[in-house]
């Protein structure tokens, strides 16, 4: 394969859309699971912002009107594991599979007509000069906003939760839920907002999937990329700025199956297809010991009980 200049900043604009949604689905679940819940229906909830997003752009013609759809999906999904964990006391980890079965099957029912339709993609950055540089215009340039807006909300997922008083309580009360209900902080409020903050965030990822990274609608379009999420989570040890780096690095696993045949990789196309997930196995088992013993919120999963 020629690696010219050119195809170089093809694969790596290839790396930084297949990471996108990634990334934008794994900062969401992060501020959800500093507050101590742990949502496993981030699948779910990006496939139903993905199909949502994509009947909207149909029918009206408006991107922006799309994203709101999708990341108010999002919410919708994650307001229901909401009640059902947080007001009802049901078991997260079962409601979050529960969310995901649910989102894949509402998902291929609004979608039932919408496959075999085409949409022409978000629009581009488009800056005059700079767009036009060789190599560079191509590769910082040449993105849609939600790239650039998922670049941001890392810094301002840092400067947030670690910045700000808000943050510090949002983390108090995942790390002990009981000592920051003694004094007074609003344990059930503060979680279920993080919780729509998160479901907001896996709408949107699947905004970016069907409006920008396959312009399209397919059945179960996400591929399994929401577990993949959950696992850059405990990958980036709860750290944002880990986040960024393991998204980028699995958006590159993900596309090595595209170029992979172009590079003369002489390997069957299934193993290649399934390597992002193989090495989210890997990374679990190499670091999940050392991560959950140090960095996990101490009441993730736990339900909290009020004396009150």
């Amino acid at each position: 394969m020629d690696f010219s200049l050119d195809t170089t900043s093809l694969i790596i604009v290839t790396i930084i859309t297949a990471a996108t949604p990634l990334l934008l689905a794994a900062l969401g679940e992060l501020v959800n699971e500093k507050s101590g819940v742990l949502n496993l229906g981030l699948e779910g909830m990006m496939v139903v912002g993905a199909v949502m997003a994509f009947l909207t752009v149909t029918s009206t013609g408006s991107a922006t009107l799309a994203i709101i759809v999708a990341i108010l999906s999002g919410m919708g999904m994650a307001l229901i594991f909401s009640v059902l964990t947080l007001s009802l006391q049901s078991n997260q980890v079962a409601t979050g599979l529960a969310l995901t079965i649910f989102g894949l099957g509402l998902s291929s029912l609004i979608g039932i007509n919408l496959v075999g339709m085409a949409y022409d993609g978000l629009p581009k950055l488009n800056i005059a000069f700079l767009s036009d540089l060789p190599f560079f215009g191509n590769v910082l340039f040449s993105h849609d906003i939600l790239v650039y807006f998922s670049i941001v909300m890392v810094f301002a997922t840092y400067w947030f939760l670690n910045k700000t008083k808000y943050g510090l309580v949002l983390r108090a009360v995942g790390e002990s839920h009981d000592a920051a209900h003694s004094i007074g902080y609003p344990v059930i409020k503060i979680r279920y907002m993080a919780a729509l903050y998160g479901g907001a965030m896996s709408g949107l990822a699947g905004a970016y999937l069907s409006l920008a990274y396959s312009p399209m609608w397919a059945d179960n379009m996400t591929a399994g990329r929401g577990w993949i999420a959950l696992a850059l989570v405990v990958f980036a040890m709860w750290m944002p700025s880990r986040v960024l780096l393991g998204a980028y690095m699995f958006g590159g696993i993900t596309i090595l199956q595209l170029h992979g045949q172009g590079m003369g990789i002489d390997m069957p196309s299934e193993f290649l297809s399934m390597l992002p997930y193989l090495a989210t196995i890997i990374v679990l088992v190499l670091i999940s010991r050392q991560a959950q013993n140090n960095y996990a919120p101490a009441c993730l999963g736990k339900p909290f009980h009020s004396i009150r």
